[in-house]
């Protein structure tokens, strides 16, 4: 969804993710990437998805979900949103700064690229 200055609505922030995943909130987080990049690096306890048939399979329509990628300049949460909300899933949010800003706010990963 936009907002009345054309910026969406459905954007959930780095602090406020951090502290759904402290307060360990239900909710599902999906990492919108292919097998190696998730293989590589993701936020702990994110979910893989990366067809569009897998997340009509993996995610139910009444979930809470946030969908991140790789970054700001990645297009793949934002076709994923669409792709979710034109299938009838009403809680579909965006981290927008993805693995991007995760990784330069010095909080968790895990994956085999982490050091």
């Amino acid at each position: 969804m936009m907002n009345a200055k054309g910026h969406e609505t459905d954007l959930i922030g780095c602090e406020e993710l951090k502290e759904k995943l402290e307060r360990g909130d239900d909710f599902k987080l999906v990492m919108v990437l292919g097998e190696w990049e998730y293989r590589a690096k993701h936020i702990p306890g994110s979910l893989r998805v990366s067809t569009p048939k897998e997340g009509l399979e993996a995610l139910d329509p009444d979930d809470e979900i946030v969908l991140y990628d790789s970054g700001p300049a990645c297009p793949a949460s934002r076709m994923a949103r669409r792709f979710l909300t034109a299938h009838g899933y009403r809680r579909v949010r965006r981290y927008a700064g993805g693995l991007e800003e995760w990784e330069n706010a010095g909080y968790p990963l895990e994956g085999e690229g982490i050091e």
